[in-house]
Formats: C-alpha cells, sequence, structure tokens
C-alpha cells in the first residue's frame, strides 16, 4: 500500500525559510512523479513544484528562485526547500506521487495528474 507521509511544516517570519519532507513507503521514487501542492483556506490547490522520473523539475511562476524540490531515491524521500518565505505561501502544504510518468509530464500542476497524496503539513508565514 503506497503511503506518503509530510513533515517540516511550521511558521515562521516573512523571509525565513523551511524545508518539507515527504517519505514515501510502497514503491520507488525513481519510477514515478511527484510533486508538491497547497492549498490555502477558500483557494483551491495549486501546484508549486514537480519533479519527473528522470529528475526533470520545474516551478510554479509563484516560487520560481524560492523554492527548490529534491528528491533522495534511496531513503525514497521528497523534499521542497523554502527560502525568502513570504506571507502568502501560508498555505497547507501536500506531495503527491503519479505513476504515469507521460501523464506527469503532460499536465504536472494537475491535481488529477497525481494517484497518491500525503495528509499534508500546515505553513505558516507572518509578516
Amino acid at each position: 500500500q503506497v503511503q506518503l507521509v509530510e513533515s517540516g511544516g511550521g511558521s515562521v517570519q516573512a523571509g525565513g525559510s523551511l524545508r518539507l519532507s515527504c517519505v514515501a513507503s510502497g514503491y520507488t521514487h525513481s519510477t514515478v512523479c511527484m510533486g508538491w501542492f497547497r492549498q490555502a483556506p477558500g483557494k483551491e490547490r495549486e501546484g508549486v513544484a514537480f519533479i519527473a522520473h528522470d529528475g526533470r523539475r520545474s516551478y510554479a511562476d509563484s516560487v520560481k528562485g524560492r523554492f527548490t524540490i529534491s528528491k533522495d531515491n534511496a531513503d525514497n524521500t521528497l523534499y521542497l526547500q523554502m527560502n525568502s518565505l513570504k506571507p502568502e505561501d501560508t498555505a497547507m502544504y501536500y506531495c503527491a506521487a503519479g505513476l504515469l510518468p507521460n501523464k506527469c509530464l503532460a499536465t504536472p500542476y494537475l491535481a488529477l495528474t497525481y494517484d497518491y497524496w500525503g495528509q499534508g503539513t500546515q505553513v505558516t508565514v507572518s509578516s
């Protein structure tokens, strides 16, 4: 059974940093694509960063240059390093895994692309 467990959220001041982790079990990172999404109260879930099965990465414009997605295939762990955080980054952050590489590459920021989701970790940035 596939499970994704996020951690690393918390409360920081604007300009601060956090690193989110997502530990996966039930499959291997090397064969799937992974993404980080976030959802703020009253807003739709939005894609933040994506990493393909072959390591290609992309980022939403809102986080480009500030966030970095990476993965450790040996530990089956996905990371999101978040620097220069802004109050508008406040949201629940979710990691997701997609089993179809071509589908991931075609629509990496579409939630329906992904087959498995974690429970989320809260990030709060104060001004």
